[in-house]
């Protein structure tokens, strides 16, 4: 059977399944494990994908994960609490949450930019959002706008681009880093071809970074005007190193 003649894939979480799915959950385990390892707090949440546990690698003892329908639970695969709810409104008390995570969450909501204006909503001040999604000017992304395109889920994503996403993060005044694009091997339905194709990876992201078919990337809530207060016990420490200048006076004896 040829890649055309296959009929296209539909369901994220299936598609999750499949040597290019697979390959791109592993670029994007590494790079949330690496962002989420040093955020602290007291609650976490990721909103979409349960079978995808991108907290694993974060010690915040708190962690709730936020699916769209009753079907999301039975593939859950992490041991954080469930909830079901629509991106759009999160069950979490206004600046509750320490870090979010939305695992290619945009991509498949209804208003992605609301996604985002409850997410501000949700977070703490100095708290820290996650966002993964298909690159939408990569291969992949032109891809699936074909009619024989097999590399992304087919006609029911919204790619939001890297840029895009900027602009709307510096809008809801939070603070993005860089981002982070990987994923520079051709999504081959066949592993071995994709195998084959994987030492682009190296290349690309030294010579073609904007190419890559996924980014992470994740911004930090700001809120103008807000006083970081330093702990007592900090001050207290502060006060007893601080010592008074002592005159000296200077003698004449000698010098007569």
């Amino acid at each position: 059977m040829t890649a055309g003649s296959e009929p296209p894939i539909v369901n994220l979480t299936a598609w999750f399944d499949t040597p290019p799915g697979r390959y791109a959950l592993e670029w994007e385990q590494r790079q949330i494990d690496d962002i989420v390892a040093d955020v602290f707090g007291f609650q976490a949440a990721q909103i979409g994908l349960p079978g995808f546990d991108t907290l694993q690698n974060n010690r915040i003892s708190g962690k709730t994960v936020v699916v769209a329908d009753w079907d999301g639970l039975s593939g859950a695969s992490s041991d954080a609490g469930l909830l079901v709810a629509r991106p759009e409104a999160l069950p979490f008390d206004s600046q509750s949450l320490d870090l979010l995570v939305l695992p290619h969450t945009l991509e498949w909501a209804e208003d992605p930019h609301a996604v985002l204006r409850e997410a501000e909503r949700v977070l703490m001040p100095e708290g820290r959002i996650v966002v993964t999604g298909f690159n939408p000017w990569s291969l992949w992304g032109m891809a699936s706008w074909l009619p024989f395109g097999t590399y992304l889920p087919q006609q029911s994503a919204r790619l939001v681009s890297l840029l895009r996403l900027r602009d709307w993060f510096k809008l809801l005044s939070f603070e993005a880093g860089k981002g982070r694009l990987g994923c520079f091997a051709p999504g081959c339905r066949s592993e071995r071809w994709l195998q084959r194709w994987r030492f682009l990876d190296a290349a690309g992201e030294r010579w073609w970074a904007p190419g890559g078919g996924v980014y992470a990337v994740s911004a930090v809530k700001r809120v103008g005007g807000m006083t970081l207060v330093t702990p007592a016990w900090k001050r207290k420490r502060r006060r007893r190193t601080v010592r008074r200048a002592v005159p000296v006076a200077s003698s004449t004896r000698g010098a007569q």
